[in-house]
């Protein structure tokens, strides 16, 4: 792949298409170099201008365009990544029969790079046995066919096969990029509980005592175990606003005591849990029911109590066959360094799976990126490359699909 990879963003014709232009300012700024091409239809919704300005590359639809370059072939050839956002139902239909009626069609089919097709379209057509059979064809083929996001779509109907957000997008393409294979439908038939973020522990109804996790890794987490086929539920405590992942449910809770009746809850009948979240170790005693002015009580006085052990709760509670994930931020002290309270962790808590992470001066908490160790209940233990916490997430994943059984 070059140092400045390029991408193909093609572009189908749905109302979802101004999207794209959302997409591509992510991807430009991030130093990737994008070449928009559009379906005719799409231009109905966005005009060529817009996608040049935003990419300083031309934007053609036809095969005639230009023609001694042959853009239909050289386009594809030198792609490292064809992100098709919105992919439409008819889209959809003509990559998977290998159609070649315009620029873009002709660019799936000279691709030899990772593809990745977002759908975007009203339920009733997503769930329409044609278009499913279309998407099931293309992924037998190695094409990346994301799972489309729930909500609002074209006037007041909602349901599944909204755009995920743009943020999402890229964020898939980035781990293509970098991981070309991180995500198989090796999930498939699968249920699995993330749980994610932060808790806070009410003092007053101003104060609470809380921690710095953003939720960005538990929601990578759920993100790729939906894009390879799991049926997700995120039980989410405080986020950095972030949108819910597409196919995920998410559960919202808010103390740490929300969060242990809600994972007990969802984990059931998993197949796979995953302790992501960051819990606080302890609550106070008493709820002020007024905010706590200054000198209106000691702060030594303040009582706390320490918050149950949820990790270890689910792990005892666990069905048979059931694979359980924890998480542990860490920073070394005289005691020892991070690895070395990683390993007394994964002995206290009787995980399949521990990911270490150190913690601080910009590690982990509130970044885009992550590291760290994978260790395992066998003794075995792996080094995480510094990554995007996607590649992180599909690391997991990867390792958590040889414990599943059959």
């Amino acid at each position: 792949m070059n140092d400045v990879p390029n991408v193909v963003l093609g572009v189908g014709g749905g109302i979802a298409a101004y999207k794209a232009c959302e997409v591509l300012r992510r991807l430009t700024e991030s130093g990737h170099k994008v070449r928009v091409v559009p379906t005719e239809a799409a231009l109905n919704f966005v005009g060529a201008a817009t996608f040049e300005a935003l990419s300083g590359q031309p934007v053609a639809t036809g095969v005639f365009t230009d023609v001694p370059a042959v853009p239909h072939v050289k386009i594809g050839q030198t792609a490292d990544l064809v992100v098709v956002a919105p992919a439409t139902a008819d889209l959809l239909a003509r990559a998977a029969h290998g159609m070649a009626d315009d620029l873009l069609t002709g660019t799936l089919l000279t691709a030899r790079c990772p593809v990745l097709m977002v759908p975007a379209m009203h339920t009733e057509m997503w769930e329409h046995p044609a278009t499913q059979a279309n998407v099931a064809t293309l992924r037998s083929r190695g094409v990346v066919v994301a799972e489309p996001a729930s909500g609002r779509l074209t006037g007041k109907d909602t349901g599944k096969g909204r755009l995920p957000e743009p943020a999402e997008i890229v964020e898939l393409a980035r781990l293509l990029l970098a991981a070309p294979s991180a995500l198989p439908r090796d999930l498939e038939g699968r249920r699995v509980v993330i749980s994610a973020g932060g808790t806070r522990e009410a003092l007053d109804p101003v104060r609470y005592l809380g921690n710095r996790s953003s939720g960005k890794q538990g929601y990578a987490l759920a993100r790729v175990a939906a894009q390879r086929g799991a049926d997700v539920t995120l039980v989410a405590g405080h986020t950095a606003d972030l949108a819910d992942p597409a196919g995920a449910r998410v559960v919202r809770v808010g103390s740490a005591l929300e969060l242990r009746d809600a994972m007990h809850t969802e984990s059931r009948d998993a197949d796979v849990v995953v302790m992501a979240a960051a819990v606080a170790d302890f609550r106070p005693v008493e709820l002020a029911a007024s905010k706590i002015k200054k000198g209106d009580r000691d702060p030594e006085a303040i009582r706390l109590a320490v918050n149950p052990d949820i990790l270890v709760e689910l792990v005892k509670a666990r069905s048979a066959g059931q694979v359980v994930v924890g998480f542990a931020a860490e920073t070394g002290d005289e005691a020892g360094d991070v690895l070395h309270h990683g390993r007394a962790k994964l002995a206290r808590k009787g995980v399949d799976l521990l990911v270490v992470n150190a913690v601080g001066d910009g590690l982990a908490f509130e970044q885009e990126d992550n590291a760290g160790w994978l260790l395992t209940a066998e003794g075995d233990e792996h080094p995480i490359p510094h990554g995007s916490k996607s590649q992180l997430a599909a690391t997991v994943w990867d390792a958590v699909v040889p414990l599943l059984g059959t």
